[in-house]
Parts: structure tokens; C-alpha cells; sequence
């Protein structure tokens, strides 16, 4: 059995429909969703808002790559183009961690090496799992205290959007 954590943002188009395209994608093997945050722009800031959430993903058949190459497809639909790094997005689908997983592969670093300092995939996480465990940085919640209050009062909770699709 594999059990993968996978980061989603979004700050082009309908960001909310991205988000549910990437929720429906792994409709079959969803274990659980997060709720919906709003966060200002990180690394290129001269971009729209994205919005972010967290899934949590299992099944016996899909690995590591499986997981990075389902995401991918995912991005292709909402038609992702990769002009810069850090740039603006439809979708970005970022696999986080995969159970005990560690790579230094370049095309799959896991765990995520930017996990720990970005409150935009901790705060998500924490909602749904607060007793996860980064591989190799420890618990996420211990991550999360450690972040500038800044960045953490950054991520505004946005419960009035939902993930499922509507009607």
C-alpha cells in the first residue's frame, strides 16, 4: 500500500476548478481533502493569489513515480504551461511525501525539500492529519509552531469554497 501526501495550488483561471480537477483525478484513491487557503504569491511575486490545499492519496498499485506521473497528466488537462519557475500556474500538483520514501532523483525529491518552511502545504496538512510525520524533519505540527507567524497568518482560510464539485 502506498500512501502519499500531494500539495495543490492554482492562480490562474478558475482556481477553484483546477483545484476539483486535480480532487476528481484521484477521486478513486482520495483518502482525505483539506479545506480551501488563500495565500499571496512565494518565490515570483508579482502574480495573483493561489489557492492551496492538501490530499492525502493510497492505493497498492501506484508508487512514488506513479503518484508524480498522475499529477502530471492532471496539470496537462488544466493546460499548465512552464514559463518560469515559481510562476504563475492552473495547477500545480507537488507530491510532498510517500510513506518512508526518500529521493534525490532531480525530477522527484522526496520528501519535498521545501515542505518544511512552506506554511502553505503545512497549514493545509496539519488540518487534515495534525499528527503527520514529515519523513527525516519529524513531526509537521513541530514544523508549523516553527514558521514566522507572518508566513502562518499569510494562509487565510477559505471556507467558503468547497473542493467538491458543485451541483
Amino acid at each position: 500500500m502506498s500512501r502519499a501526501v500531494l500539495s495543490l495550488g492554482s492562480n490562474l483561471g478558475d482556481r477553484l476548478a483546477h483545484l476539483r480537477l486535480a480532487v476528481e483525478g484521484f477521486s478513486d484513491v482520495l483518502v482525505a481533502a483539506s479545506p480551501v487557503y488563500e495565500t499571496a504569491p512565494w518565490g515570483v511575486t508579482d502574480q495573483p493569489d493561489f489557492l492551496n490545499a492538501v490530499i492525502v492519496v493510497e492505493s497498492a498499485g501506484v508508487d512514488e513515480w506513479g503518484w508524480l506521473r498522475r499529477g502530471q497528466e492532471l496539470e496537462r488537462a488544466a493546460e499548465r504551461v512552464r514559463e518560469r519557475r515559481w510562476g504563475p500556474r492552473t495547477l500545480d500538483v507537488d507530491v510532498v511525501s510517500v510513506d518512508d520514501v526518500r529521493s534525490d532523483d532531480p525530477e522527484l525529491l522526496l520528501p519535498h525539500p521545501g515542505t518544511p518552511s512552506r506554511a502553505t502545504v503545512l497549514i493545509p496538512w496539519h488540518s487534515i492529519d495534525p499528527e503527520a510525520q514529515l519523513p527525516g524533519r519529524g513531526p509537521i505540527a513541530a514544523l508549523l509552531a516553527a514558521l514566522p507567524e507572518d508566513e502562518v497568518s499569510g494562509v487565510r482560510l477559505r471556507a467558503d469554497l468547497d473542493l467538491r464539485p458543485s451541483g
